[in-house]
């Protein structure tokens, strides 16, 4: 018998469709992260960057003698 023509890999078909099942959650689970998450850190700096921009434009009114509108 010649190299590489004999019998291939014994599968377990119930380990391979686990894996296969378990690469598919994670490559959904990646694109979910993509879309939708945003992370702990990048939400404070973003708290932090409109409460600043707040402050700044807070300092920045003018105030009126007379009522307001």
């Amino acid at each position: 018998m010649k190299q590489g023509l004999g019998l291939g890999e014994i599968v377990n078909l119930r380990r391979a469709r686990k894996q296969r099942r378990r690469d598919q959650d994670d490559a959904t689970a990646a694109a979910n992260r993509l879309a939708h998450g945003v992370g702990k850190a990048a939400k404070r700096e973003a708290r932090a960057e409109r409460e600043r921009a707040e402050r700044t434009l807070e300092g920045h009114r003018r105030e009126s003698g007379g009522e307001e509108r």
